[in-house]
């Protein structure tokens, strides 16, 4: 037998005897971390002695037998590995005896043992190795579509898998962690191991009784474990789940916002519940209705009118007691105009104008003529031709946008044609200016002949026709006394009228023009003024004469016998007076 061959023979003796086995003082049990599919890596942990034979590294199974692994010779410094299946291609033992294995397993997981070996002596030294296995981040699955107020149901699962050791999974609400409540709050845990890998699934179910207080709470779950530097914690993603509660509260709109709804418009009432998910159908009720009109969440009225106004109400098909109500005014706008239209009056005429106006509230009124805006409405007592032209009352609404109405009045005053002829002599006495004035509606056409000859005047000037009036002069300078005639005609009638005219060295008194209306107004005015002074004097005359004659009666009764004649020329003179007060 060789000299290895007794070596080994004495080492398998001598440990089966477990007599020459030592282990170096001061070594205890020494443990490895490693990560999974990471490389272990197990240094021999003792002084290699002089006389080494060769090192082995063996592991022990549960039953305590062992397996050896890797063989290395100090001396031919050969490194051999035993035919274990498991390790196979997987182990590295260096020149210190260093065991490397690589791509951990759970299965790893075991004491191996680093042997030394001399002529007369064997050492020991164990070390167990730990595998640890990150599990992946926690998922909340299976989630619940919708969880419902005061009803226990489940939210989902927390689901972490690949895990070694396993770990504990968390859940929390909001960032809190969630603690089991009966009735509640239920968890139920599990896991489970794949046979192939020895890593672990681990699985939280959490049932859960929401209320209204959870509407856009997160929930999330975590997962604990062991790595090899610690204990560790992963949190899942935030999930936030639609929370159903039944509707408190039903509330009623109208469609679409308005300040104020007009007689014509169309308007929607749209009816809300508060609850999750919202009612979709409601109860409608019109004012004077008592039965509901089933619909979906909107109802629709077009073209509404002032019989609309009213309370409108709407309520849950399933709980007509949750009801809710809007009033609805609608605003309307009456105007009647009398008369209206065109209207055609004589000159002269009365005429009663009213504008009625009936409204939802108080309107404004507007009169213009003819586009202009008149300080108040219109009354003819007697018609003017100045009064003709286009009337409109106009009222609206300042509260509500676009409800105006308005009717017009078309006034045509008629009258028959009137004339007043005028004569004017140049003050360089070789002509004379004869003007024709004419008022009446429609427009008079106005002819000017030569009484007796009966020739047409054609070269004459005409005026502007305003209101109803207006000139034609001829301008001409006769040798001989002609009588002139003016003529004018309308639909009414035909009117006539002449002026005799002396020949231009014939001093005759001339007749003064036509005065406008403004200044006849003007006239009228210095007229009443002139009567008011006279008026005001005759009235002091009348003072003066009734303390003049209580002067008189109180005289001496010596003045009773002045001389009669005296008596009656100081009577004369004072009737002279008096007569000549009144003539002025």
């Amino acid at each position: 037998i060789s000299s290895e061959s007794q070596k080994m023979v004495l080492f398998m003796c001598c440990r089966l005897l477990s007599l020459c086995i030592l282990a170096p003082p001061g070594l205890g049990w020494y443990t490895v971390n490693s990560a999974y599919g990471d490389t272990i890596i197990m240094p021999c942990r003792l002084d290699v002695p002089q006389n080494l034979m060769f090192g082995k590294w063996k592991y022990e199974k549960p039953d305590g037998s062992p397996v050896f692994i890797a063989f290395r010779s100090s001396t031919k410094k050969s490194v051999q590995y035993d035919d274990v299946p498991e390790y196979k291609d997987r182990l590295s033992l260096s020149e210190n005896y260093t065991l490397s294995i690589s791509n951990a397993r759970i299965s790893d997981e075991k004491r191996f043992v680093c042997m030394l070996v001399t002529e007369d002596n064997v050492f020991e030294a164990p070390t167990i190795v730990k595998v640890f296995k990150q599990p992946s981040k926690p998922e909340i699955v299976s989630k619940a579509l919708f969880l419902e107020t005061e009803q226990l149901k489940k939210l989902g699962d927390c689901i972490s898998e690949d895990s070694y050791p396993d770990g504990n999974i968390t859940w929390y609400r909001n960032g809190k962690v969630l603690h089991p409540l009966e009735g509640a709050v239920v968890i139920i845990f599990k896991k489970e191991m794949d046979p192939v890998t020895q890593l672990y699934t681990m699985t939280s179910t959490l049932e859960y009784k929401t209320t209204k207080a959870d509407i856009q709470m997160p929930f999330t779950c975590s997962v604990t474990y062991y790595g090899p530097s610690g204990q560790k914690t992963v949190h899942s993603e935030q999930a936030v789940f639609d929370i159903y509660y039944p509707t408190e509260q039903v509330i009623i709109q109208v469609l679409p916002p308005k300040t104020a709804i007009k007689e014509g418009d169309n308007i929607t009432l749209k009816c809300l519940g508060n609850g999750n998910p919202p009612p979709e159908e409601f109860l409608f009720y019109l004012p004077g209705q008592p039965e509901g009109i089933r619909s979906s969440n909107t109802y629709t009225l077009t073209d509404v009118r002032r019989n609309a106004t009213g309370d409108y109400k709407c309520s849950l098909i399933d709980k007509k007691s949750m009801i809710a109500s809007t009033a609805i005014t609608v605003h309307y706008l009456d105007l009647s105009l009398n008369p209206s239209g065109e209207v055609t009056r004589q000159i002269g005429d009365a005429l009663p104008v009213s504008c009625t106006i009936s409204a939802s509230r108080n309107a404004t009124v507007v009169w213009m003529k003819d586009n202009i805006r008149l300080r108040s409405s219109p009354s003819f007592s007697s018609l003017h031709y100045q009064d003709a032209g286009n009337y409109v009352c106009e009222t609206a609404l300042q509260e509500v946008e676009g409800l105006k109405k308005r009717e017009s009045l078309t006034l045509i005053v008629e009258g028959k044609p009137q004339i007043k002829m005028t004569k004017k002599t140049d003050p360089s006495g070789l002509s004379k200016t004869i003007i024709c004035h004419v008022e009446g509606f429609p427009k008079p056409a106005i002819q000017w002949t030569i009484t007796g000859s009966g020739s047409v005047i054609n070269q004459t000037e005409e005026s502007p026709y305003i209101n109803g009036r207006y000139y034609s002069k001829i301008i001409i300078s006769p040798e001989e006394n002609v009588t002139l005639t003016c003529t004018a005609e309308n639909q009414l009638e035909r009117t006539v009228n002449s002026l005799n005219v002396s020949a231009i060295s014939i001093p005759e008194h001339d007749e003064a023009d036509e005065i406008s209306d403004e200044n006849r107004e003007k006239v009228n005015d210095q007229a009443k003024l002139i009567v008011g002074i006279v008026v005001g004097l005759l009235l002091a005359a009348l003072v003066a004469g009734v303390v003049y004659w209580l002067y008189m009666k109180k005289s001496k009764t010596a003045s009773k016998h002045v001389n009669k004649d005296l008596g009656n020329m100081e009577e004369n003179k004072k009737l002279e007076e008096n007569n000549h007060k009144t003539e002025a």
